[in-house]
């Protein structure tokens, strides 16, 4: 059984993966509380569902893009199988945690976001570094900037650590506090390997089947 906020269908607006029509599967509780979150209802709402009535929910909607968010998917063990399931499905599985949790029992065929939290989240010393060696090819590390010290932070992180060379990394402005041409003006300024990503589905309305 998990504990589960909503699911949903809708456009997937982060990630490689941007632009599919997805099924969302938001679990509930989370263990960082983001300066920036705009899901504070998934801390404490939501319903138990078996990993059955899960998968069923999500064959209903006839996508092979599945995003299991939160929250913090990985706060629930039940999670790892259901994305198991999945991909024993042939469903494109992404998986968006924030790194604060351990990511080295993730199914390897799961597309996984690490989302790094910057020092204007609040909740920069989150993250669990083993995360970085238990990455693989296809996992993306996520960087939602809220200011220049944000960017700067970023930058060090990643180079710091080489990701640069061995992952996909998005930087993505924080909707409302700083502009998309301040960031683009930034990463060309800075010559920065980042690869800007807008939050898309901040940007687009779309009528979404919510509710479990």
């Amino acid at each position: 059984m998990l504990k589960i906020n909503e699911i949903f269908y809708s456009i997937q607006g982060e990630s490689t993966f941007v632009g599919h029509p997805t099924v969302f599967v938001r679990t509930t509780a989370c263990n960082l509380r983001c300066t920036y979150c705009d899901t504070k209802y998934s801390y404490h709402e939501g319903d138990m569902m078996a990993s059955e009535a899960i998968l069923l929910k999500i064959q209903s909607f006839g996508t092979p893009y599945v995003c299991i968010t939160g929250g913090e998917p990985l706060l629930q063990s039940e999670v790892f199988s259901l994305m198991k399931s999945l991909c024993d499905q042939n469903f494109h599985v992404s998986l968006e945690t924030s790194g604060s949790k351990s990511i080295k029992d993730v199914d390897p065929r799961v597309k996984i976001i690490l989302d790094v939290k910057t020092p204007d989240s609040g909740a920069a010393n989150s993250f669990v570094f083993e995360n970085i060696a238990d990455s693989n090819t296809s996992t993306e590390y996520k960087f939602v900037i809220c200011s220049e010290k944000d960017f700067d932070w970023s930058e060090q992180f990643c180079r710091q650590h080489d990701l640069f060379k061995k992952f996909t990394i998005l930087y993505s402005p924080s909707y409302g506090q700083v502009s998309e041409r301040w960031l683009a003006e930034k990463i060309l300024e800075k010559k920065s390997s980042a690869r800007l990503q807008l939050q898309l589905h901040k940007y687009i309305w779309l009528p979404e089947t919510r509710g479990v």
